[in-house]
């Protein structure tokens, strides 16, 4: 048996074998969790729902047969060292590269050409060349990248045509990529800092009041990785002295509280959480999905197997 959470799934898994069955368990809906479609204990395979993760994961106790949990997210943060053994635990390392990349550059190009401000100008129905223009640029910036994953490689790639110098950072130090013990001697010479790395006990809480100081006057810090992975109060204190600006699609807690000052910073851009929400997504997940059905009934390996957190 084969939960998936979403009916539309259905059609987008491609031609299955005769005995895998599918059931759809939608998980959170309207703010409450709906009766599973089966008995749990029939499930082999299971997707589990994009939302509300933390609020599912327990079920994988009353599922005996469980063997993978096939994630639709790139993190795994909310299942690592919480499903038995013998269960397979995938993400969908892979699936939100284009979209999660697209964000950070939209974050990127909306920060150096002031689009913000010229928002906000426009809803005061100013023409206002003369109060920000001429805006900076993104030609010529050093733009350091933490995280040299599937998404860092497709920014990278999106990155390319722009004239800026990419620096990678990684867990541990390789050809063409610095390890992250080396962050406090980049980090001053960066003009875009950019996060993209999964959420562990490693990564949690990295970006501190130490890591901000490091920062250059005038730079940017994009956060397109977790919220925890940044400290809020850090963020926010520098945030204050206009120092540094930062673009977030995750914050720490999530949601923001509506009180909480990073909503009205001129120097802080936020969305809620949409990097990877795209049209885009669905086809492209469950042709994952799809894919590892088909592997896991030939016997053969699955792909994005986490391992280390991630």
């Amino acid at each position: 048996m084969v939960w998936i959470p979403h009916e539309h799934g259905r059609g987008l898994l491609g031609e299955l074998p005769s005995e895998v069955s599918v059931e759809v368990y939608p998980g959170l809906v309207d703010g409450a969790d709906p009766a599973p479609p089966g008995d749990p204990a029939t499930v082999v395979f299971w997707v589990p729902p994009f939302l509300a993760q933390g609020r599912v994961v327990g079920l994988a106790r009353r599922m005996p047969d469980l063997r993978v949990v096939q994630l639709l997210t790139a993190g795994a943060d909310a299942w690592v060292g919480r499903l038995p053994d013998a269960v397979t635990l995938c993400d969908a390392s892979g699936v939100h590269d284009s979209s999660t990349s697209e964000w950070v550059m939209a974050a990127i190009l909306a920060h150096v050409r002031d689009l913000p401000a010229f928002v906000r100008a426009q809803s005061r129905r100013e023409w206002s060349y003369q109060a920000y223009a001429p805006t900076d640029e993104l030609a010529g910036k050093r733009v350091l990248v933490v995280g040299a994953g599937s998404i860092g490689k497709a920014l990278a790639a999106r990155l390319a045509p722009f004239e800026v110098e990419v620096v990678w950072v990684a867990r541990r130090a390789r050809d063409g990529v610095h390890a992250v013990d080396e962050l406090p001697d980049l980090l001053p010479r960066a003009d875009v800092v950019v996060l993209i790395v999964p959420l562990t006990a490693q990564t949690e809480g990295m970006v501190d009041a130490d890591f901000l100081r490091r920062v250059p006057d005038g730079a940017l810090l994009v956060n397109a990785a977790r919220g925890p992975v940044v400290d809020t109060a850090a963020l926010t204190k520098e945030l204050a002295t206009g120092r540094i600006a930062a673009a977030m699609d995750v914050v720490e807690p999530e949601p923001l509280p509506p009180d909480h000052p990073l909503w009205t910073m001129p120097n802080a851009l936020l969305t809620p959480h949409v990097a990877g929400s795209v049209r885009g997504f669905l086809p492209r997940a469950y042709r994952l999905v799809g894919e590892q059905l088909r592997r896991y009934c030939a016997g053969e390996p699955l792909v994005n197997q986490v391992a280390d957190g991630y």
